[in-house]
């Protein structure tokens, strides 16, 4: 792994949804919206939100269609939209290449980041180890960070535990949607939560001063 290369995303699958507009940017650029649907070797399936430019939009038209199985590489980014006076974590691919799929589905992410906030480890009530941890990943060009939530399972979990505040890390995995049911005044609504499935997870270096900070009442998933 080049560990400069601190963001990188191959998904492919089915689109399942038409691009929507999405965002402007300064300058005029548009930008939009799509979901494709990833198939694992389990048979489940991870629906994916994507984010593309006008600009590759009007170049490959046809990679577009509704049902088309594509494959996209790029990067997992996220940005916050206030909602109810609290700051709520949006995720999804930053197309930089799209494509027709060869082959079975593939949902592979590779990211180097600073952790955030302090891991939370638990074990579940099926006797599941996991930790929870948000990274920070830089894109040096841009001078921005995306916040990443990253799970870890079994060994990765009692690994990373330890995970400190400042930690480099490097973690290989896929992207996963969760479905999750929210309760919110006695009504139960259906949500999706998107974040990083570990499969593999490093320490690179301890307690970098890399002025790691996050929003205390920032809200996960959807």
């Amino acid at each position: 792994m080049d560990y400069e290369k601190t963001n990188l995303v191959v998904i492919s699958g089915k689109i399942t949804s038409e691009p929507e507009f999405s965002h402007e940017i300064l300058g005029g650029e548009k930008f939009y919206e799509f979901d494709v649907e990833v198939r694992r070797l389990s048979g489940a399936t991870d629906t994916i939100p994507v984010t593309v430019s006008e600009k590759i939009i009007a170049a490959q038209p046809e990679d577009f269609k509704l049902g088309r199985q594509v494959e996209v590489n790029g990067e997992y980014r996220s940005h916050n939209r206030e909602e109810e006076g609290k700051s709520k974590l949006l995720l999804s691919v930053f197309c930089k290449q799209i494509g027709p799929k060869s082959g079975a589905d593939k949902n592979i992410i590779k990211l180097v980041g600073y952790v955030c906030k302090p891991t939370i480890y638990r074990i579940t009530p099926f006797n599941r180890q996991i930790s929870d941890i948000l990274l920070a990943v830089n894109r040096p060009v841009y001078k921005k960070t995306d916040y990443i939530p990253v799970i870890a399972w079994g060994r990765n979990a009692v690994f990373a535990q330890k995970f400190e505040v400042g930690d480099r890390v490097y973690v290989e995995g896929r992207v996963q949607s969760r479905p999750f049911t929210k309760v919110i005044d006695g009504v139960a609504y259906d949500k999706t939560a998107y974040e990083v499935s570990v499969q593999d997870i490093s320490l690179l270096e301890e307690n970098v001063d890399a002025h790691i900070s996050y929003e205390e009442d920032m809200v996960l998933g959807d």
